[in-house]
């Protein structure tokens, strides 16, 4: 018979403990991580993007039709899970096909094109855990609809150089472009791959035997050693590029030129979605030697869901990596604190006085904080400190007589009385904001 209480310690330690793949993002951090996601977004907008925000799950079928049923994602990565009205939900592996969706579900199409979207969030992979790619990705990403031209490719990837460069991480990120063509000139394409990987057929792994009559492209996104090796004298795509496929990619790369992006024509690149078509792209950091985000054509998506046929791309940057990356370049992020005024009292009075205080100077933009935990005047002062507020004000017995109390430069050192009483507010900021600047 267990004793009582056996089983205890491994149920608090599983009710204490973030999920494996998943991580808190703490305060200290999170405020990096928003400076960053305002960056991309900032930039996004300047392309004419607006935000969207969809659901973190989805029915099932929209990642199985979408992302294609011969990927990792689909076959090994998907948290799936049936509903209690026995539907299949899937919690959201990437961005792409949700927003799809979203456009086609709200008629977004009648406002005309193109149609320009970025979102911000969190997609869910059943991966091993690594540096930079945990089960909880986070991600960045942007998809424009309505759009053929070149020109529109282009413009999506200056987008994504223009956010690493605004980041600082311009000189450290690669632009490496491929063209996996056209349904039609894959067609002969995916001979040429089944034709040359059935030579090698033994030395496949499990998964790309399966693949190797369904796609063989896929072949080519194997992350197996063995595979990896084989796949390096396989056939090119750009070697079977169709007339169309093959001028839409050299306008892209002339565009690009144009603009001053450098950038390497990588033909191993496919991606690892079958939606793509035409240009797919990634951003690589040549410090680390891996993608911190990529994308690319997925002009037969929307008709695969449903929808009239569009032409449709977009990109998705990896939050996680950037962050290491930024981390490890040592950027520098404002280290503000969240307070700057800190009021310390002493006694019941002045602690009611130190309240209102506090919230007319919320009112009026203000941070500013007092007391909440019934500590003594040398704590609360240390406190203040810790949280770095520039400013601070202790009230007593003898400061609520006169109605002034000196406030502080906790920086300088430097004192200054200023009025408690209904004046208050202009005092402070009086002494607090700096003169304008009036000389010519």
């Amino acid at each position: 018979m267990p004793r009582c209480g056996a089983g205890k310690g491994k149920h608090m330690e599983l009710i204490t403990k973030a999920p494996k793949g998943t991580r808190d993002i703490i305060p200290g951090e999170s405020e990096k991580w928003a400076l960053v996601e305002d960056v991309m977004a900032g930039e996004a907008e300047l392309n004419g993007f607006s935000e969207i925000r969809t659901p973190v799950f989805e029915h099932t079928e929209l990642f199985e039709r979408s992302v294609g049923d011969t990927t990792d994602v689909v076959e090994k990565q998907m948290y799936t899970f049936t509903d209690k009205g026995g539907r299949s939900i899937t919690l959201r592996p990437e961005g792409t096909a949700g927003a799809v969706r979203a456009m086609l579900e709200n008629g977004m199409y009648n406002n005309g094109f193109p149609i320009k979207m970025y979102y911000k969030t969190s997609c869910y992979r059943y991966e091993k855990p690594q540096a930079g790619r945990m089960r909880e990705l986070h991600q960045f990403g942007v998809e424009m609809f309505g759009a053929a031209e070149p020109a529109a490719d282009a413009q999506v990837i200056l987008l994504g150089k223009s956010i690493f460069e605004r980041l600082g991480l311009g000189d450290d990120v690669q632009v490496a472009i491929n063209s996996i063509g056209c349904p039609t000139c894959r067609a002969e394409y995916h001979k040429a791959l089944k034709t040359y990987f059935t030579a090698h057929r033994e030395a496949l792994c499990e998964t790309c035997n399966s693949r190797l009559e369904r796609n063989p492209m896929r072949i080519l996104d194997c992350k197996s050693p063995v595979c990896g090796e084989i796949a390096k004298a396989a056939p090119k795509i750009l070697d079977y590029l169709c007339d169309d496929c093959r001028a839409h990619f050299e306008k892209v790369q002339s565009l690009l030129t144009a603009v001053g992006v450098e950038f390497t024509v990588d033909p191993g690149i496919v991606r690892g979605l079958d939606y793509y078509t035409r240009t797919v792209f990634e951003f690589i950091s040549t410090r680390f030697g891996y993608a911190l985000g990529g994308g690319g054509r997925y002009d037969g998506l929307v008709e695969e869901i449903g929808g009239k046929p569009t032409p449709a791309l977009g990109f998705g940057l990896g939050f996680d990596r950037i962050m290491l990356a930024l981390e490890e370049f040592g950027a520098e992020f404002p280290d503000d604190g969240k307070c700057e005024l800190y009021i310390a009292a002493m006694g019941e009075t002045a602690q009611v006085k130190a309240f209102q205080l506090v919230n007319a100077l919320h009112r009026c933009g203000v941070a500013a904080d007092c007391d909440l935990c019934a500590r003594g005047l040398k704590a609360q002062m240390k406190y203040a400190d810790k949280i770095r507020a520039p400013y601070t004000i202790v009230l007593g017995d003898n400061e609520l007589e006169s109605g002034r109390a000196e406030l502080k430069n906790m920086k300088t050192g430097e004192k200054k009385k200023i009025s408690i009483g209904e004046d208050f507010i202009d005092a402070y900021l009086a002494e607090t904001t700096a003169q304008e600047d009036l000389s010519f």
